[in-house]
């Protein structure tokens, strides 16, 4: 553990020297002022799905105020979220995507200091079902269709996608027919992602894109080196690390890591659980296929995902390509009716959600501290990269925190 918290020091956090000038260039000497972390540069998040009806004003009464209460738990800990895209859901009918009520949501995270991503753009499950009335050639069109409308009509909101999701499976899906399938059989995996990431990259430039998949086989990086050869232009490698059968732990972790690290590309742990209960059964391939209508949190198991939660996140901050970390989900009960939340059904916090919090917002984070300027109008302190404020005499200025390493800024009051 102290060899992780000193990697996560060294590829985190910037030792900082800060010159401080009033306004006619003259050193703020022997001052006092206050510097306090806003935000983190990494990406710490969950998926956000229960925040729909709470931004929408679509609660009342008790629901309402439980939303609520879960929201700022959400805030407490988070800065990024992600908003479900389904196409299934999103577009039940052609040519009626929710597309208003998603909007808003998302207006509701910026406005709450969150980035958000979308998710997914392509995927053969939850995808459309009316696409199977469509011939393959106006499957493709739709689905470029869909790529192109709803990315330009997020855009400034939302400038981060998973694009395609599980393409390692896509061809090969074989529980239903869907159209996405389909398609993918006929083009091939690299041509279908190809297809989808340039539609994505000419309607918003500025996107962050992301290829996403559970599989974290060498099939996966099979599929990524053909992308990368065929031109795709991949910004995040998104790996999937859902463990409702037992936690990875720190050596199969840093395998995974290292073998993806081969790309130099960042990575992104896009769907993260570890549950707080019995664990799933080894024999279960597919995770769906685990039907119970009733998985509880138990003591034991609440301690346990607290000290692997804790090992997961730092083994992950330890390594310098990963650059976010997404739980799935906040809420206990929401994905297989698993107790893989930080939360509790009722919404209050579980050990885990609690040792997050003394990490991010504890030992990874800078509270309001005052220092004193020396003569020169020098301050030292070492910080976790992401968003500052320097705060003297009723004046608050923001500053940023871009490299690790040793920094000097100069800042102008």
């Amino acid at each position: 553990m102290r060899k992780m918290d000193a990697r996560i020091k060294e590829e985190r956090t910037a030792e900082v020297t800060l010159l401080i000038t009033t306004e006619d260039d003259h050193p703020l000497a022997e001052r006092e002022v206050e510097i306090a972390q806003t935000k983190h540069r990494f990406l710490f998040g969950s998926n956000g799905f229960f925040l729909l009806p709470l931004a929408n004003n679509e609660l009342t009464g008790a629901e309402k105020e439980r939303t609520a209460q879960i929201a700022e738990h959400f805030l407490a800990l988070m800065n990024y979220v992600t908003l479900p895209f389904y196409w299934g859901r999103f577009e039940p009918e052609p040519g009626k995507p929710d597309t208003e009520r998603l909007r808003q949501t998302a207006k509701w995270c910026v406005e709450h200091g969150l980035q958000v991503k979308g998710h997914p753009l392509c995927w053969h499950t939850l995808t459309a079902p009316w696409l199977l009335q469509l011939t393959n050639e106006e499957i493709i069109a739709a689905q470029l269709g869909r790529i192109r409308r709803d990315v330009s009509a997020f855009a400034g909101l939302i400038d981060c996608w998973d694009v395609v999701n599980e393409a390692v499976i896509m061809p090969n899906f074989n529980k239903y027919d869907n159209g996405i399938t389909r398609i993918c059989k006929e083009l091939g995996r690299i041509k279908t992602i190809k297809l989808m990431f340039e539609a994505a990259r000419q309607t918003n430039p500025q996107a962050v894109l992301l290829l996403n998949d559970f599989d974290v086989s060498p099939a996966y990086e099979i599929l990524i080196e053909g992308c990368l050869a065929a031109g795709v232009q991949i910004d995040v490698i998104g790996i999937q690390s859902h463990m409702h059968q037992g936690y990875w732990g720190v050596e199969k972790t840093e395998q995974i890591l290292e073998r993806f690290a081969r790309f130099n590309l960042p990575l992104h742990f896009t769907e993260t659980t570890l549950v707080s209960g019995a664990l799933m059964p080894p024999e279960y391939e597919d995770l769906n296929d685990y039907q119970v209508t009733d998985w509880p949190s138990t003591q034991e198991g609440e301690e346990r995902q607290a000290r692997e939660t804790v090992l997961h996140y730092k083994t992950l901050l330890a390594h310098p390509l990963v650059t976010g970390i997404t739980w799935w989900d906040l809420l206990d009960g929401q994905w297989l009716n698993a107790p893989g939340g930080l939360l509790r059904k009722d919404g209050s916090p579980k050990p885990a959600y609690e040792e997050l919090h003394k990490l991010v917002k504890g030992e990874w984070w800078l509270a309001p501290t005052v220092f004193r300027t020396d003569r020169e109008g020098k301050v030292k302190f070492r910080g976790f990269l992401g968003d500052y404020e320097l705060r003297y005499a009723g004046r608050r200025l923001p500053f940023q925190l871009e490299e690790k390493g040793e920094v000097t800024l100069k800042l102008k009051l």
